[in-house]
């Protein structure tokens, strides 16, 4: 590794050269079954054919030019985003904490337009959202934050999955303009909310009593993994505002910060920007990536594969002291355990297995959505015997 790269990351002893489907290979020629795909990146795998061709047709054409002007792709890739969310207008950006940037700014513009001079918004704890200042801010964990303060101000935070937490917020509080929150935590430790129907529908109810935004961040949430589009899809709600970036774009820097209604107004010529944000390049990968999810029907597989490993780790695990519990939004999969557990991401990855743990306790797998029936056997199988030889079962 390089002495010249900062060091940020603890990277595993490992450098990946290519990769074919649910597979990785190495530099020798070994092959990794991915359980992570790029932190819920690479929903359609890796080298995948139409993907390939779409960006390298694209890139034989035009790569980048300034937001200046026109973008042919930008526009369809919006049409395309409002069209399967029922959302208004697209704001294209790089990443999944510049499109929470972009929503914590529309928060604060709209509640100046609307005479609060000192705009907040709720979010909550065990959240994630970034790490620029203003999102790292937003995101509910002090061990992430530490070391980066003044914090910015402008954030209430509350319980995760407490609507009468919220509730006493905006009972005492008459500068609240926003909530911001993940439908399923997924840094946090994939944490789905006991009713994620009801707690969404809650708060909605809230936002609209109240005169506020809902903003989803469905960041790692959104692009099929839960089994629709997005998560909020599985409720009877609209947000006003939602964030995306990780699988749209299928690996190539893509966010953005979708709205609906008077939302969608509320930045005008000036008050927003990006470099690089929707270029040619960037917004064919996305539009080529939700057009292979919708023609393959990967958002109901998402669901069907996911629900079936997770009751395949169910049984495996029926009985094995130390799984405290085993939760999943579709494709995105929690095994939380009793203890620390940070040494089985490196034990899967002797076993040519590549996994997560976050939040200390939580084994999380983020596979790619073109995941087959054999390949999530494969990966219940030997993840389950790492587990259980962790536990000393």
């Amino acid at each position: 590794m390089s002495q010249h790269l900062m060091n940020t990351y603890a990277r595993q002893p490992v450098t990946f050269v290519k990769g074919e489907g649910v597979w990785l290979y190495d530099a020798q020629g070994n092959r990794y079954l991915d359980g992570l795909a790029g932190v819920a990146v690479n929903g359609l795998g890796h080298a995948h054919p139409r993907l390939v061709a779409a960006i390298s047709e694209q890139a034989g054409k035009l790569i980048h030019v300034s937001n200046i002007y026109q973008i042919a792709e930008q526009a369809a890739l919006a049409d395309k985003v409002c069209e399967i969310s029922g959302m208004d207008r697209v704001f294209f950006c790089n990443s999944g904490c510049e499109a929470n940037e972009a929503a914590i700014k529309l928060a604060r513009l709209h509640g100046h337009n609307n005479g609060i001079e000192n705009p907040e918004i709720i979010v909550m704890d065990k959240a994630f959202h970034g790490r620029t200042l203003a999102t790292l801010s937003a995101t509910g964990n002090r061990k992430t934050q530490a070391g980066f303060e003044p914090l910015v101000s402008g954030f209430v935070r509350v319980p995760f999955d407490d609507l009468d937490a919220v509730r006493q917020v905006a009972e005492h509080n008459p500068n609240v303009v926003a909530i911001l929150v993940e439908p399923v935590q997924g840094e946090g430790g994939i944490n789905v909310p006991r009713d994620g129907k009801a707690y969404l529908e809650g708060l909605r109810a809230l936002c609209d009593e109240y005169g506020w935004l809902l903003m989803l961040d469905e960041v790692q949430s959104g692009i099929g993994r839960t089994g629709t589009w997005f998560a909020f899809q599985h409720t009877n709600i609209q947000p006003d505002v939602m964030t995306l970036a990780k699988g749209l774009g299928s690996g190539v820097p893509i966010g953005a910060c979708v709205a609906r209604g008077a939302a969608a107004e509320v930045f005008t010529y000036g008050k927003h920007g990006s470099t690089f944000g929707g270029n040619p390049l960037a917004t064919a990968a996305g539009l080529a990536t939700l057009n292979i999810i919708e023609q393959d029907g990967l958002c109901a597989h998402a669901e069907e594969i996911g629900n079936w490993i997770c009751d395949a780790f169910r049984a495996e695990f029926a009985g094995v002291k130390g799984v405290s519990t085993i939760r999943n939004a579709g494709l995105m999969i929690g095994i939380e355990l009793d203890r620390p557990c940070g040494e089985l991401v490196k034990q899967a990855l002797e076993q040519r297995l590549l996994i997560n743990v976050t939040a200390d306790k939580v084994v999380r797998l983020l596979p790619p959505l073109i995941i087959n029936q054999d390949e999530a056997q494969q990966l219940v199988s030997q993840l389950s015997s790492l587990i259980k030889a962790f536990l000393g079962q």
